[in-house]
């Protein structure tokens, strides 16, 4: 296993990463703001679900597959794209809709979730990040590889986890006084669809990666 000096090092270092907002961040305090905390909690441990599952691919080698598969990342690619632009569209259909007299049923718990899940899977920038991040701190001679990458993981997890459980509380406080003006509540749908847009924008259009050497 690695060294404590090892996993403090790894820590600070990840610290940094956490902190940049991207686009699960956003997908938790949009739930957070549009339905209350309880939703933002279900959210942040959809996305950190699928930390998991990127933490276990790695383990096992299946990011390097990713990375080595021009046609594999493209697919995922794109399917995060358009699964973004779905939600962007969602949200600003909702903005219409919201205050009429067919506003929009809140998702259950179960939903937001499932698509905290889905948006971190199909990012396919986190299973190359896992790749190229986590083997830095990997010593081949203390033990399988594999379980290192799965305590470093771990620690980057519950880190990720706090962070997002931040973001879901304070957007949930804020959600509770929007939801009392419903023209500001239409107001952050159209924002927050835009956001959504331009991510799915930004994810389909970013230039390729190198291949490996």
């Amino acid at each position: 296993m690695p060294e404590t000096d090892t996993f403090v090092i790894f820590a600070a270092s990840a610290l940094g990463l956490v902190l940049i907002p991207g686009p699960n961040v956003i997908y938790i305090v949009t739930r957070g703001v549009d339905q209350g905390r309880r939703a933002g909690l279900a959210s942040a441990l959809g996305v950190e679900t699928a930390t998991l599952v990127h933490v276990a691919a790695a383990a096992a080698g299946l990011s390097a597959l990713l990375a080595s598969s021009a046609v594999a990342f493209e697919v995922v690619k794109y399917a995060g794209a358009a699964y973004l632009a779905y939600l962007g569209l969602r949200t600003l259909l909702s903005g219409e809709r919201l205050g009429s007299e067919h506003s929009p049923r809140p998702a259950g718990l179960t939903r937001v979730y499932a698509e905290g899940i889905v948006v971190n899977l199909l990012n396919p920038k986190v299973a190359l990040f896992f790749l190229a991040f986590l083997p830095q701190f990997v010593d081949p001679e203390a033990g399988p590889a594999a379980l290192q990458v799965l305590a470093l993981g771990t620690v980057l997890l519950a880190m990720g986890l706090a962070s997002d459980v931040g973001y879901a509380l304070g957007a949930g406080s804020v959600g509770a006084r929007l939801r009392r003006r419903p023209a500001l509540m239409r107001g952050r749908c159209w924002v927050a669809g835009c956001v959504y847009l331009v991510l799915a924008a930004v994810a389909a259009l970013a230039g390729g990666r190198r291949r490996p050497a």
